[in-house]
């Protein structure tokens, strides 16, 4: 059952949907940087939303398999192929013993993430599989994977091997979620925000250029968080703060005044302002973004954001119900 990483590529490790309820204890979320994506390859190779998978930044990963799964990926405008066969994102594929994975650089985006039935069977560390890059812990072995790694992975569940009785002809599945669900990279988009706590604290001018301005992404980004480059954001009131809480999605102002905006494995307090917080739902977007990438930020209501998020976990049940009508 070993899964073998021919090649690892610039960075790909094991993820999952994070490590839930220990932020109290300075434990980082972490997890799959974009969770829609996730849990949607999950469900289609017939996993647990919370199986652990790969998170793969920029490509170049290749691997072999040691005995039947069913995969699916999604995330940035990679290439995936099955041998000289090519897995779009989205789509259930079956491989057998020998099969070879490639995911090549992508055109768009930086991230994509691969689910294979079984999921990773590596250790649990404070409930999760996933790994703390920055503190060494979880996943494999506490770090990103390097050419040669070998990978047990777990059992096909009852739902996993009706999937690879169905994919024995055509080995590559027809259905496929939404687009955008698979494919969230977008060529400089628009990330909803809603305001916060500090956001009184900024003077009206930053106000109209932190709504108004494109944005850049800095070099100094990683999966902690994503270091802006754009209009400086000046402050009204200068008056000291006391650390907070913070989380994925916050957008945090240093003193120099450009923006940082906070992802999955980002601390759980902090001392500098916080203007606004992204909306989970464009928290997957965000993911995407690499150095040079433009966008803009927009206001949303608290009301409408949380809408958004009903919205998209009602669309995702129906996609589950169909999904399950068709293999039955």
């Amino acid at each position: 059952m070993n899964l073998e990483i021919s090649r690892a590529g610039f960075m790909t490790s094991v993820q999952d949907s994070g490590r839930k309820g220990l932020r109290r204890y300075g434990v980082s979320v972490g997890g799959a940087l974009d969770q829609h994506a996730f849990r949607t390859a999950n469900l289609l190779v017939g996993n647990e939303d919370s199986a652990a998978g790969f998170e793969i930044t920029f490509g170049g990963l290749q691997l072999q398999f040691g005995d039947e799964r069913v995969i699916a990926w999604g995330g940035g405008a990679f290439e995936g192929k099955i041998g000289s066969t090519s897995l779009p994102a989205g789509h259930a594929a079956l491989v057998e013993a020998g099969d070879e994975l490639i995911i090549d650089r992508p055109r768009i985006g930086c991230r994509a993430w691969l689910a294979i039935s079984g999921g990773m069977d590596v250790p649990l560390v404070l409930g999760s599989r996933s790994t703390d890059l920055r503190a060494a812990f979880g996943g494999y072995e506490g770090r990103p994977l390097r050419d040669g790694d070998k990978i047990m992975l777990g059992r096909n569940s009852a739902r996993s091997k009706v999937l690879i009785a169905k994919l024995r002809d055509e080995k590559i599945a027809r259905w496929k979620p939404p687009h955008d669900w698979a494919n969230p990279a977008q060529t400089e988009p628009t990330l909803r925000f809603v305001r916060g706590v500090d956001w009184k604290r900024f003077s009206g001018p930053s106000i109209e250029q932190f709504t108004g301005e494109l944005f850049s992404v800095s070099s100094e980004s990683d999966r902690m968080g994503i270091r802006l480059d754009g209009p400086q954001l000046k402050r009204s009131d200068e008056s000291d703060l006391i650390s907070e809480a913070v989380a994925p999605g916050t957008v945090q102002v240093p003193p120099g005044g450009k923006p940082i905006l906070l992802l999955g494995d980002c601390q759980t307090i902090g001392g500098y302002p916080k203007i606004a917080h992204v909306i989970t739902v464009d928290l997957p977007i965000a993911a995407q973004l690499r150095t040079g990438d433009h966008f803009r930020f927009r206001e949303v209501s608290y009301g409408e954001a949380h809408q958004f998020l009903i919205e998209r976990e009602r669309n995702f049940q129906e996609f589950a119900c169909g999904l399950e009508a068709l293999l039955s």
